[in-house]
């Protein structure tokens, strides 16, 4: 905003006094806030920093020593500079003394070798500073109105980053809370350099407050959330941070940038508020939809009409039911963590139907899955339709990505095909059953059907069968009541270890971390409480039929 001395020393009323720099060569792009004229030596008093004082020199003292002072005082203050006519009292040039101090406080000392009216230079000054603040109001209000156009138009955090990195000129970065970026803009700067390393480098960007320089780093950031549930950080790179170019007082960017970064941030929490109340509106809607298919609720014509309405056609469609959860419950992390999950797998499966160009209706079916109904035109493109999904899913979800088994996972399961509406509860439930069979499954197959489930899908279709939960208790009742009431010695998991691993009893050892005789004497434990022979093909087989079942069972 402000002009530098360097500027005002091109200015024509002081070209005009014929002005030679005489110290402070490295400090002339110091931005000048103000002009000032004194002519007493206790001026510092009154200044704020910034300023450029001009003098004659008739009220400075007359000794070295209150010369040095004079000039401490105005280093002290932070002055841009000082200007000093001759003339009056000083004719060749200033003391060398005064030259001597402002060389070494770093400040710039000016000679006007000619008389100069000082007000024609505070005039011209001045109405630089003004000049400029008046283009750095007009920009704000540009930024205003640019990022307000953006939010009425519901714009993408991609296209918000854009306008935020052309207005500004700099490089622009809008990250999570993860230090993953989620949109940048480089600014015609390199984007590879701009992200290479970004989250080391993200983490060594600590700003202090919500919205702050880190001059260490030259980033500007602010923090991006509403409602008290920050979601992100927005950062944009100040080139101007080095201390030579900088405003007296710190190395700060202008004011515009700063409420540049405000607005796109506040344009970035609205625009997410917005599309997350659409989205859950909408998502009631089909969630209503799907519990009436599941539970017949409503007849299906008027599921077909509402379903209709909300630009997803279910007649006359080839229709495949989907169900997408996580392999392990949240059991072993903070209960608040199940919604917030749930939330964020529903975003991520409706993001991956947009991307793969599929219609459906889709929600959280419970506090664990998240359903979808798809509408197919063609009942051949079914397989090409769910691959399709599958892998939009695990581009659009990073934690779709872990092995089998880890608390990351997901599991995509897929029911029969169906050719009408009425239909549509069978290929629904199949999905969930196949998706809650699966769970143990430790192949990273992309979408489970129930041929992959075979046996344990079978039993999970039984579970509810008051046969099969007596065959469960019948074979694995004594082992399940000794586990009870020895909490520290479970032997439950030793029996599912041993069978997995087809009987072998080394390779169950190493599978349970335990040593070969501490594993072979918790089998004789456990063969003396269910009273069989472990090594009977018989018995195992239906051991393991009885731990299939009681997964089956225990499934919510």
């Amino acid at each position: 905003m402000f002009p530098t001395v360097r500027e005002v020393l091109a200015l024509d009323p002081v070209r005009h006094g014929a002005p030679r720099l005489v110290a402070g060569e490295r400090a002339v792009d110091r931005r000048v806030r103000w002009v000032h004229v004194a002519e007493v030596p206790d001026i510092a008093t009154l200044l704020r920093g910034g300023e450029l004082v001009l003098t004659t020199g008739i009220g400075l003292p007359a000794d070295d020593a209150g010369l040095r002072a004079f000039i401490d005082t105005l280093a002290e203050v932070e002055v841009s500079g000082l200007v000093v006519e001759l003339g009056r009292r000083y004719f060749g040039g200033v003391p060398r003394v005064m030259a001597a101090a402002a060389a070494r406080r770093g400040l710039p000392l000016v000679e006007l070798r000619r008389a100069t009216p000082f007000v024609r230079i505070t005039e011209a000054v001045h109405a630089l500073i003004v000049d400029a603040q008046l283009h750095e109001l007009r920009a704000t209000e540009e930024i205003h109105q640019r990022f307000t156009e953006l939010s009425v138009s519901g714009a993408g955090p991609q296209e918000v980053v854009r306008q935020a990195a052309e207005l500004a000129g700099c490089p622009v970065v809008l990250e999570n809370l993860a230090r993953q970026v989620l949109a940048y803009d480089p600014a015609g700067e390199s984007a590879e350099l701009l992200l290479d390393g970004w989250e080391q480098h993200s983490r060594r960007i600590q700003p202090a407050g919500r919205t702050a320089y880190d001059a260490d780093s030259g980033w500007l950031v602010t923090t991006v959330g509403a409602r008290e549930q920050d979601w992100g950080r927005l950062l944009l790179r100040w080139p101007g941070g080095e201390a030579a170019t900088a405003p007296p007082g710190g190395t700060t960017p202008p004011t515009r940038l700063t409420i540049l970064v405000e607005r796109a941030a506040s344009t970035l929490a609205l625009g997410r508020l917005i599309r997350r109340d659409a989205e859950g509106l909408e998502r009631q809607l089909h969630r209503t939809l799907l519990t009436a298919l599941l539970d017949h609720s409503r007849p299906v014509d008027e599921v077909a009409l509402r379903a209709r309405a909300l630009g997803v056609t279910l007649d006359r469609r080839h229709l495949v039911g989907v169900v997408v959860r996580h392999r392990a419950d949240h059991e072993d992390g903070p209960e608040e963590a199940g919604p917030a999950r749930l939330r964020d797998l529903a975003e991520a499966v409706g993001q991956a139907l947009r991307e793969a160009k599929l219609t459906a209706l889709t929600s959280a079916l419970d506090d664990q899955a998240v359903g979808a109904l798809l509408a197919l035109a063609d009942p051949a493109a079914e397989a090409k339709a769910l691959a399709a999904f599958a892998t939009a899913l695990r581009r659009v979800r990073v934690d779709a990505r872990p092995a089998p088994g880890t608390p990351g996972a997901v599991i995509v399961a897929a029911g029969s095909g169906v050719g009408s509406l009425r239909e549509a509860h069978r290929s629904l439930v199949e999905a969930r059953q196949v998706a809650d069979a699966a769970r143990r499954d430790r192949r990273d197959l992309p979408v489970f059907r129930l041929p992959h489930v075979g046996l344990a899908g079978l039993l999970h279709l039984l579970r509810e069968d008051p046969r099969v939960q007596t065959f469960v208790e019948r074979e694995l009742g004594s082992l399940l009541a000794y586990d009870a009431r020895h909490p520290r010695d479970q032997l439950l998991g030793t029996l599912r270890v041993y069978l997995e691993q087809g009987r072998n009893k080394s390779a169950g050892a190493a599978a349970a971390h335990l040593s070969r005789p501490a594993f072979y004497e918790r089998l004789a434990r456990i063969a003396r409480i269910l009273d069989v022979d472990l090594d009977s093909v018989d018995a195992c087989l239906s051991l393991h039929v009885a731990l299939l079942a009681l997964d089956a069972v225990r499934t919510r």
